[in-house]
């Protein structure tokens, strides 16, 4: 490290379509905290740096889905994403987004630059086109039947039944998902970085220069070098996104993948003016910290980006983790299977270091792992608690016990306090080569080892019983065991900030620079601060609610998955017009009295305010369905329900486990429009 000026650290962009959760964090986020924290204590100029991605399909598809725009959408999740890193401690200098300005721009100049230098290549494709929609469709946009197993909602880039990857046009019978019309083939022009063209470059600066890198970063490389590179494209037809600065390419934007990891450069500009110093200046040293889903873009196609454009530095490593799985099922957003970080912190106030420390014991460095509540409660209970907080907590007990608070002198040693003295700088030098390496676990078991030590020689020497006999001796030991407290405190903030700056206000000391530790820090006559917990036991109802709410979860997607009933028969197309359904808005609502499901709802049809008696009341609080727009059969002959008459009812679709939803347009209409 010693020919770098400076650290410039990366993680990847979270998508902002939903918040944070534990494969995020164990994966990517606080293997980097914990890597940024190291070198800020060693004296390192680093930058932090961290973003939302915020460009793409699957954010059209869900603005959509809630009837609000692409903005509204990434507005609420950066916000949700940003707040929950800032209170679980991820120490970012920045977290920006890529729906900035400065990033537009920069993606932007990046994207002319080399397009100016003919560095891309341009090739027309047949792209399915939605006539009605007046728009190409994005894979995401167009489901159909798979050629696999037959799942009828497969998407055009993958089949979520079966796992296959899929190509729009393999799928049988493809629809548009915004319309539901058949879409036509229709010629398009995009750009296409030449990623061939970079081939034998990459692999000598992979293969070659960069042995020492993860096996399972190496070997994913390799094995896309080996098959060989193809050309990709840099743009999509698309309104949401960075615009293509070309006049030719109105209605396109840039494909996500090219300006999301831009992202970073332009989260950099934002930071400072001296930007380019660590984005240019070959003393820099930049690490990405990953998930093994995003190696071949840092790897391959992010670097042979920056090589096209020629002016900035390249990654010196990229330590991407594998997967975390949840009690052995793989996390899904989709299927809510998942611990959110921010749920986590309002579930477990003021423990955001025992999540941060069980993630780094469990950490899935080279292969997948597997997160369950009852390790979670045992490394908290058998390990944070029975271990490092039970060493903290008699060293400091016992010194204000017998010597008011005050850090007693040290005597004359034994040849077993050199022992112990001499085994602490051995454990700082393993914890030292274990992160240099990015070998985050190992780390913290040599932290926990350093208290392991501490509570051996408190059991060894036992100065409780020593106390009446050899004051002098007692002195020496605890003296030895507040500099090892002291220790720990520096060696292990990287892991567990909170409970290192608690820790700190025990010892009543400031931080300890990292050179320091093993020197006696805490002089004799300090007075030490109130002792206290270090950490607290978890109870095992704590841990059965979050059981209980993943068993809830599973409940809910089986029942999801179970089979939808069956048609009832076919009526004529007279009885069907014979309704008069209306778009509708309700404008007040309230809980009839007594009664569990029933809302008295007042709704504005377009052709009157009338009173509308539903069963509702289970699913939505009143001040909810204010303001809701509705589908109304108003010409239901009225009924007396609990006293009120019910003039007409609200549509509704009902899961499989008895919610319920409303039925409604997918945009504002008109109250009293005609639905047919």
């Amino acid at each position: 490290m010693t020919k770098f000026k400076r650290n410039l650290i990366t993680t990847a962009l979270p998508y902002a379509n939903g918040p944070v959760h534990i494969g995020h964090l164990a994966g990517v986020y606080v293997p980097a905290d914990i890597y940024v924290r190291y070198l800020r204590q060693k004296g390192e100029e680093v930058v932090f740096i961290g973003g939302s991605d915020e460009h793409g399909v699957p954010i059209t598809i869900k603005a959509q889905k809630e009837g609000v725009t692409p903005q509204d959408i990434v507005d609420r999740y950066h916000r949700i994403i940003k707040d929950s890193f800032e209170e679980f401690g991820i120490s970012f200098d920045i977290y920006s987004r890529t729906s900035s300005r400065t990033h537009h721009e920069l993606s932007s100049a990046f994207f002319k630059k080399l397009y100016d230098e003919g560095k891309f290549i341009e090739k027309t494709s047949m792209q399915f086109y939605d006539e009605q929609a007046g728009q190409f469709l994005a894979d995401r946009y167009i489901v159909g039947k798979c050629p696999h197993c037959g799942n009828e909602r497969a998407y055009g880039d993958q089949c979520e039944a079966c796992g296959t990857s899929l190509n729009a046009t393999d799928l049988i019978d493809p629809v548009s998902a915004i319309t539901g019309n058949k879409p036509e083939l229709k010629e398009t022009k995009h750009w296409y970085l030449p990623l061939d063209k970079y081939e034998s470059w990459l692999k000598e600066w992979i293969l070659e220069e960069h042995k020492e890198w993860k096996p399972n970063v190496y070997g994913q490389c390799k094995s896309w070098l080996d098959n060989g590179l193809q050309p990709r494209a840099v743009t999509r037809d698309l309104d949401w996104g960075v615009p293509v600065p070309l006049e030719e390419a109105k209605g396109k934007v840039l494909y996500v993948w090219f300006d999301a990891p831009i992202g970073y450069i332009s989260a950099t500009k934002v930071l400072t003016p001296e930007w380019e110093k660590y984005w240019k200046d070959p003393e820099t040293r930049m690490i990405h910290f990953i998930g093994k889903d995003n190696i071949v873009f840092h790897c391959i196609i992010f670097p042979a980006m920056l090589k096209a454009e020629g002016s900035y530095i390249l990654p010196d490593n990229v330590p991407a983790n594998e997967f975390l799985n949840l009690e052995g099922d793989k996390i899904s957003t989709s299927r809510n299977w998942a611990v959110w970080l921010h749920e986590y912190l309002r579930d477990f106030e003021g423990k955001q270091d025992v999540l941060r420390y069980v993630l780094t014991a469990n950490a899935p460095e080279t292969k997948d792992n597997d997160f369950t509540w009852k390790d979670f409660q045992a490394r908290n209970n058998n390990e944070l608690v029975a271990i490092y907080g039970n060493f903290i907590n008699r060293a400091l007990v016992l010194t204000q016990k017998y010597f008011g608070g005050i850090v007693p002198e040290r005597g004359e040693l034994t040849d077993y306090d050199r022992e112990v003295l001499a085994e602490i700088p051995q454990i700082i030098e393993k914890v030292e080569k274990n992160l240099d390496s990015f070998h985050f676990r190992d780390a913290l078991k040599e932290c926990m080892n350093l208290a392991r030590l501490g509570n051996k020689y408190l059991a060894d020497t036992e100065p409780w019983k020593l106390i009446k006999t050899d004051e002098g001796r007692v002195k020496t030991i605890l003296n030895i065991c507040l500099q090892l407290a002291a220790d720990l405190s520096t060696l292990t903030e990287p892991f567990i900030p909170f409970s290192a700056v608690k820790l700190r206000g025990f010892l009543n000391i400031e931080p300890v620079k990292w050179e320091r530790m093993g020197d006696e820090v805490v002089s004799a006559g300090h007075q030490l601060g109130v002792p206290g917990l270090l950490f607290g036991k978890i109870e095992d109802e704590e841990i059965q609610k979050q059981v209980d709410k993943l068993l809830a979860t599973k409940k809910e997607n089986e029942m999801a998955n179970a089979q939808v009933s069956a048609a009832k028969p076919n009526i004529a197309f007279d009885d069907f017009a014979k309704m008069d359904i209306r778009a509708g808005k309700i404008v007040a609502a309230e809980k009839v009295a007594k009664t569990k499901k029933l809302m008295k709802l007042t709704v504005d049809t377009g052709i009157d305010v009338r009173t509308v008696v539903s069963g509702i009341a289970e699913y939505y609080a009143p001040e909810e369905v204010v303001g809701q727009q509705v589908s109304i059969l108003v010409n239901l002959e009225p009924k007396l329900l609990k006293g009120i008459e019910s003039q007409g009812m609200i549509l509704m679709a009902e899961n499989a486990d008895g919610s319920l939803a409303f039925v409604r347009p997918d945009k504002e209409v008109k109250a009293g429009s005609e639905i047919r």
